[in-house]
């Protein structure tokens, strides 16, 4: 932690690993998405590692879930971006995949909500627009934000530098952030490092604990 002009500034995973200040957002590990993913139980998995750990550590978990509306309502930057993710050159080919309360847009069994977590829709690739959890996490008084889930380099990308201009420090799970293709993984990793910290399962949780201890025998 670095001191100046009456600001703590955060520069290590160490500095930002208080519960009671980080919030965990896992980011559309949703049915339908799943399902398009390379290994996906293993993937499910690794994700739950993270999300048990933030439990167990009583953070808030934010689960954010991507949602489509009907063809009929939706506007012009849905459908264009429909037709790119979908590979269709015609909106009448295009599937809205995400409706709510389908199957799909339900977040994956493994990873269900507890009842003292939330889980919100977004229409857009950064969970920040348009949606509540910018005021939720102000409001409980939140500083950093550690993110996992699907994908890397379509939504979680924007999520994490949109987090960074709202004034968090994000945190970036990277083993527990799905990528298509290593080529993807390490162009996105290698951008975001200016804006995040960057940290995998297992030091996330042996940093969450070694704070917890420390704060604990300070007491």
């Amino acid at each position: 932690m670095q001191s100046a002009f009456g600001l703590s500034i955060p520069m290590t995973l160490e500095d930002v690993c208080h519960p009671q200040k980080m919030a965990l957002l896992v980011y559309d590990m949703q049915v339908g998405i799943a399902q398009q993913l390379f290994n996906a139980v293993e993937f499910i998995q690794q994700v739950k590692q993270v999300v048990d750990v933030a439990r167990s550590h009583q953070m808030r978990v934010f689960f954010s879930r991507h949602t489509t509306l009907p063809k009929e309502i939706a506007g012009v930057s849905q459908l264009k971006g429909a037709m790119a993710l979908q590979r269709v050159t015609t909106v009448a080919e295009v599937q809205p995949n995400f409706l709510p309360d389908s199957a799909a847009h339900a977040v994956v069994p493994d990873l269900a909500p507890l009842p003292s977590e939330v889980a919100f829709d977004k229409l857009t690739m950064s969970a920040f627009v348009g949606s509540y959890l910018d005021l939720a996490l102000r409001d409980a008084r939140i500083e950093a934000i550690a993110i996992v889930g699907a994908v890397l380099e379509f939504g979680i990308e924007p999520t994490v530098r949109h987090a960074a201009d709202l004034g968090y420090v994000p945190v970036l799970i990277s083993d527990a952030c799905y990528s298509f293709s290593e080529q993807n993984r390490t162009t996105s990793l290698a951008a975001l490092q200016s804006t995040s910290l960057i940290a995998d399962i297992n030091t996330f949780h042996t940093t969450l604990d070694r704070v917890h201890q420390n704060e604990a025998d300070a007491i």
